[in-house]
């Protein structure tokens, strides 16, 4: 833990903030009882009016972190509000709607006491409701950078009051091209203004940021969390090889071999949350789903049953796992590979604790077999690559499964003679039939009443082999990157390329934006959208090509139905809302 704060005495429980009694009587309900370290390291300064740079990986607390201090410079200055306030007191941009709706059920639930007004405006959702709740007054807004942006122009958000502006999650903002956006909106703000930066990486990119619009920061810095001797994870790490396309089947034969007794499962999306958990329960695995658009009530429900064992897997997107903390957790699976090194390995520590041994399975497209090489070299261990498991495996461990069974059903039998209905009737069929045939027929009874097998897609086999040599390199932004050698590198997302564009790249399919030059749309806009609403990342965004009333971008065809189911309804870009389909819907 750093910081260039002056030392200040040791934090060591709430009280020792000088908060307001309904924000400490707050806490107390909570169930709160120390402060986390980037708590004890942030408050006071916040507190205090200083602008603040934090490092901290997520789920440390940092919502309260800043949330609190807001929320007592708010408690402190009710007597002159509302008549002197011009526009909103705090603003604070989050990269993604779950973020931003999850911040502001806590900004709710720690101002509960004080009577404070929050709301959450995001793409996505209709903007006159969210027009119509600034006009009556509110005091907090979270938003993302692009609905902030539509709310400014239209007159709506008014930052010339502000007091206090919090950037979460500010790598994650940049990684989505949303940086212009954010120095737009900070650049509307009263240069008075509190600002506080939160950053789980500190690329070059971040400091830039908070070189131009932080005045004198203190910088708290959170290191991970050293384990104890004893402690260190013990995590087996395997990895299946598996065509896009086929993610979700190739997931449900994975656990079903696996048969974890308790597992979260990660997405990148809440469709492919909802998509997931349909296609496990269709299994018979025991699967809840688990992400932004579920309340608190139904969030605390399906992980007390996930702790109790009455579900054996939580389908979860990073945001909507924050924070949860399940002690006898056996398994992580990444559904999708996680962007970078660093957020694999914060969902790994999830298992292996305390000198127990943890699974962690990461499915991975052909496309991305070399983001394990970043991940071995990072964690210094090594991961095993196979093929997904073929049909003639499921069968053979369904038989093996069943042959368990019997043999803790035979070590309990006994001969109970001829009075008991069962022995005598298996007496008298192999007196007739064979005893192999009479126990296969009971088996295969057995089998049907419990549910045929579903019937299994073809998965395409990728044999795992010697890679040829790539040269491979992390953005400035942690991002996973690399090329084969002698190999041209593409050109990254958002780079708009000359009129005249041939047929997509193979493996991608070109979409039609119904917006363009006209309304201002950039490459940096579609990234943002495309990243924000469908859970794509900046790299999995090809070429895009800006018209005048329109635009094409290229994604993975296998990512394609995703996409636009997640994107039915459209997007906004630049206040007004823009339909999105596959580019030969639109040729004549």
């Amino acid at each position: 833990m750093t910081s260039n704060a002056a030392p200040r005495p040791a934090v060591t429980s709430f009280d020792d903030f000088p908060l307001d009694q309904a924000l400490q009587a707050t806490i107390v309900e909570l169930g709160y009882e120390r402060p986390s370290p980037i708590q004890a390291e942030a408050i006071i300064p916040l507190l205090e009016g200083h602008d603040l740079l934090g490092q901290a990986a997520t789920g440390t607390g940092k919502t309260a972190a800043f949330m609190l201090p807001m929320l007592q410079r708010l408690a402190d200055q009710r007597g002159q509000r509302p008549e002197q306030r011009r526009g909103v007191f705090g603003l604070i941009l989050a990269p993604t709607r779950e973020l931003a709706m999850q911040v502001n059920t806590a900004a709710n639930r720690y101002g509960a006491g004080l009577g404070v007004r929050t709301l959450a405006v995001y793409g996505g959702a209709p903007i006159g409701p969210q027009l119509g709740a600034l006009r009556k007054g509110v005091d907090i807004v979270v938003a993302t950078p692009g609905r902030a942006i539509d709310l400014i122009n239209r007159g709506g958000l008014k930052l010339d009051g502000l007091e206090v502006a919090v950037l979460d999650e500010a790598d994650e903002m940049l990684d989505m091209g949303f940086v212009e956006d954010i120095e737009t909106i900070l650049d509307a703000t009263p240069d008075t203004r509190q600002t506080v930066l939160f950053s789980a990486t500190m690329p070059r990119r971040i400091e830039k940021l908070a070189q131009s619009y932080l005045r004198e920061p203190i910088t708290v810095r959170i290191a991970r969390e050293e384990l104890a001797a004893g402690d260190t994870p013990q995590v087996r790490q395997d990895a299946y090889l598996v065509p896009r396309s086929h993610t979700t089947a190739a997931l449900g034969r994975v656990l079903e071999l696996e048969r974890p007794r308790s597992a979260i499962v990660f997405c990148r999306t809440r469709a492919d949350v909802d998509a997931v958990t349909e296609s496990l329960t269709g299994r018979g695995l025991r699967a809840e789903a688990l992400h932004g658009g579920m309340d608190q009530e139904h969030r605390a429900r399906v992980v007390e049953r996930l702790r109790s064992g009455r579900t054996e897997l939580l389908v979860a997107t990073d945001v909507a796992a924050r924070g949860l903390d399940i002690d006898l957790l056996t398994h992580v699976v990444n559904h999708d590979v996680p962007q970078t090194p660093e957020a694999y390995v914060h969902r790994i520590g999830r298992v292996g604790r305390a000198g127990r041994e943890g699974i962690a399975i990461t499915l991975v497209p052909p496309s991305k077999r070399y983001t394990l090489a970043a991940v071995e070299r990072l964690t210094g261990q090594s991961i095993t690559v196979a093929a997904v498991p073929s049909i003639d495996d499921l069968r053979a461990a369904r038989l093996a499964r069943t042959e368990s069974e019997l043999l803790d059903q035979l070590g309990s039998v006994t001969d109970h003679g001829v009075d008991d209905a069962v022995w005598t009737m298996i007496a008298g069929l192999a007196e007739e039939y064979d005893p192999l045939q009479v126990a296969a027929a009971a088996i295969r009874l057995a089998q049907a009443a419990a549910g045929a097998p579903p019937e299994e897609e073809h998965i395409p086999v990728i044999e795992p082999r010697e890679q040829r040599p790539r040269s491979f390199t992390l953005d400035r932004a942690g991002k996973f990157g690399g090329h084969e050698r002698g190999a041209k590198p593409e050109r990254g997302p958002g780079r708009a390329r000359g009129a005249g564009l041939g047929p997509a790249k193979s493996g991608t399919t070109r979409l039609f934006v119904s917006a363009g030059r006209a309304a201002g749309v950039r490459p940096q806009d579609i990234v943002g959208a495309l990243a924000n609403e469908s859970g794509l990342s900046g790299s999995d965004i090809g070429t895009i090509q800006i018209h005048e009333r329109h635009a094409l971008v290229e994604v993975p065809e296998s990512a394609v139905e995703s996409v636009l189911r997640e994107l039915r309804g459209g997007t906004m870009l630049k206040g007004r809302k823009a339909s999105i389909r596959r580019e030969k819907e639109f040729r004549s």
